[in-house]
């Protein structure tokens, strides 16, 4: 029996051993040890044309600089510009239907709470390189 265990915890310990060897890091072949040198942080424009969307569905980036808004319980700076009863005015596009269903599909008066923090999903856009390699190609006519 107490063959079996050894042999079990040398087996397992010789495959991990081989996991770990095969895991990379997006630092690169760095060592943990080393500081890492921060790639600098892009300033996103003001203003900007929006890109276009890759797939159906693709919650749509935002084309200006979100620095300072507040998203918290009692305050969506986002729906300042991009409620319904305000989008008209300010030429922003207006929050999607979706964004007012509850998880039953129920159309509710307001952003649905699981919708309402806007920056988990929409995120601001910045004409960059890639941090990994990427190889994705958008689904039919999207991104054009």
């Amino acid at each position: 029996m107490k063959k079996k265990i050894t042999l079990s915890l040398l087996l397992a310990a010789f495959v991990s051993t081989l996991a770990i060897a095969e895991v990379t890091s997006l630092r690169g072949d760095q060592e943990i040890s080393e500081n890492n040198n921060l790639p600098k942080i892009k300033v996103v424009p003001k203003n900007q044309d929006r890109f276009a969307l890759n797939y159906v569905n693709q919650p749509p980036m935002v084309p200006h600089a979100v620095d300072g808004y507040q998203i918290n319980q009692s305050n969506n700076a986002c729906l300042q510009c991009h409620d319904v009863d305000v989008y008209r005015k300010t030429g922003a596009p207006r929050v999607s239907p979706t964004h007012f269903m509850d998880r039953d599909n129920k159309v509710l008066t307001q952003v649905s709470a699981r919708r309402y923090f806007c920056l988990q999903c929409h995120v601001p856009q910045v004409q960059t390189e890639p941090l990994v390699e990427n190889e994705f190609v958008p689904a039919g006519k999207f991104g054009q």
